[in-house]
């Protein structure tokens, strides 16, 4: 192996540590699917992702106290923490939502994980990880298991689906973007604090529909607060940290393709917990985006 491929590739005790991390963070997100599906025939979506936000930044701002870390941002990270937490948080967490006004989830999600395509092609220029052959392969096995998976029903590609179209792709390209950014200049702030604060500022944005949408709180199951609780702490501040800790650890590529995972557990969880159908589509799907991991995580 010459010195420069040394240099460019994780230690494997780091490459292992990555992939664990990466996988919590993905069967995180992946149980996501069923439990926003539940709650959004409960309550609104941006309630939802607001309520979900404050018990987040809870969470975090107490974890980050215990741990003594400092809680104020440095003045001169102000700047690169908003960009993160625009490109980190309100990609998925606005974007994704809003497209769905006008598209299926199963199409929203298609276009949602072209990510990898973004997080490769973005990777090149900005951290100069140059994609083997092996893990453009890895990349077309791993979004053509989503798409046959994902695709129940075709994407309708009409002018009146443009707008969610366009929704879907920019929180993509958003959410790659800022992989890439994070691991190019992170963050000079304690981990749980700086998830924490990237929470707050990345769903600010979600409190202007929120304000005029009508809950009604009294009215959800406990099984709904049981989700919101799950939703407000696993996923956001959990997984992202694991997320983020992941990024250090691996090319932003191979974490970005090892996302793919994320409709499978999504697909399987809403089998197990909402009885969705799974036949030879799925499971095909299935195969398909595991290989695709499998040739991402060689080295």
């Amino acid at each position: 192996m010459s010195t420069s491929a040394r240099t460019r590739a994780p230690p494997r005790s780091a490459a292992v540590r990555g992939f664990g991390l990466l996988l919590i963070t993905t069967v995180s997100w992946g149980l996501n699917w069923p439990v926003i599906k539940f709650l959004l025939g409960v309550l609104p979506p941006f309630s939802v992702r607001v309520l979900a936000a404050v018990l987040g930044v809870g969470l975090g701002f107490l974890v980050a106290a215990v741990r003594h870390e400092r809680l104020v941002p440095p003045r001169h990270q102000w700047a690169r923490l908003v960009i993160s937490a625009l490109l980190n948080f309100s990609s998925f967490m606005i974007s994704a939502t809003v497209s769905m006004l006008w598209l299926r989830a199963s199409e929203a999600v298609i276009i949602a994980y072209t990510l990898p395509i973004w997080a490769a092609l973005l990777a090149w220029p900005v951290l100069g990880e140059r994609p083997t052959r092996l893990r453009l392969v890895a990349l077309v096995l791993g979004l053509l298991g989503v798409i046959v998976m994902m695709s129940g029903q075709p994407v309708d590609a009409s002018w009146q689906k443009l707008p969610g179209v366009l929704c879907a792709l920019t929180g993509s390209v958003m959410f790659a973007f800022g992989a890439v950014t994070s691991k190019r200049w992170p963050l000079a702030m304690p981990p749980v604090a700086g998830v924490a604060w990237q929470v707050g500022i990345g769903s600010a944005p979600a409190l202007v529909p929120a304000v005029f949408e009508h809950p009604n709180w009294g009215a959800a199951p406990a099984s709904a607060w049981i989700c919101l609780f799950y939703l407000g702490t696993v996923p956001v501040i959990i997984a992202y940290l694991a997320w983020f800790r992941a990024l250090k650890l691996l090319p932003a590529s191979t974490a970005a393709i090892g996302t793919l995972l994320v409709p499978v557990i999504g697909v399987v969880s809403s089998v197990l917990l909402l009885g969705d159908a799974f036949g030879p589509r799925q499971i095909a799907g299935l195969v398909l985006t595991l290989t695709g991991v499998a040739l991402a995580a060689r080295r």
